[in-house]
């Protein structure tokens, strides 16, 4: 059992988990740990180098949007393939271990 770890924003807890898995100082969340309700998905897309293609979520709590607060890697270049669909945050969301 690892450490509990939370994402929060807008004081509402967007996912929980003791799996995360830490990639360049981000938490990664397992896709079971996202409380769905709070996403939607984006157009948004990034490519990074070793990782692959991402997605994003925008994160929407009480009608207030956080466009592309979070990303995830459906299908990731070998070397990140321990974190397929796993969901990472930024812009504000604050993560706490």
């Amino acid at each position: 059992m690892g450490i509990m770890a939370k994402a929060i924003w807008e004081n509402t807890v967007l996912a929980e988990s003791d799996q995360t898995i830490d990639v360049e100082g981000n938490q990664y969340f397992p896709p079971q740990a996202i409380k769905t309700d709070y996403f939607k998905p984006s157009e948004q897309h990034t490519t990074c180098p070793w990782k692959g293609l991402a997605s994003y979520y925008d994160v929407e709590v009480d009608g207030k949007r956080n466009a592309n607060a979070a990303w995830f890697y459906p299908e990731p270049k070998p070397a990140a393939k321990q974190i397929k669909g796993y969901v990472a945050f930024w812009k504000g969301v604050k993560v706490e271990k």
